[in-house]
């Protein structure tokens, strides 16, 4: 009377998956937003720290380079490690993407979130 529902159960295993996907990628997504990455400029003159979500944490700048004549390129360098420790936490939570894709048996170059 009630054929094909004996596959009622693969579909309640799929969404007990997808829930358990859906949990892992929360929890993988909240910590690559916490991780800090340091990005530099002028061969390390100037660090910056940002979160995974691009938030400014830290800003370390080398005295030696505060001449006033040098106002304009040490801004610039500033600049640049903020966008350079950007970069990196883009990255960063790509690599981290792509190892959750790889865990759940995706095919490679798949973007999560979907």
């Amino acid at each position: 009377m009630f054929k094909g529902l004996g596959g009622m159960g693969d579909i309640g295993k799929m969404m007990s998956a997808a829930k358990e996907m859906q949990g892992k990628m929360e929890a993988l997504q909240e910590e690559a937003a916490n991780a800090e990455v340091t990005g530099e400029a002028g061969g390390g003159l100037v660090k910056a720290t940002v979160t995974g979500k691009g938030d400014l944490k830290a800003l370390n700048v080398d005295p030696s380079i505060f001449v006033a004549s040098e106002k304009e390129v040490v801004e610039d360098l500033i600049v640049a490690a903020v966008a350079d420790a950007q970069a990196k936490g883009r990255d960063e939570q790509q690599r981290q993407m792509a190892k959750m894709a790889e865990g759940l048996g995706l095919p490679p170059g798949m973007k999560l979130p979907f």
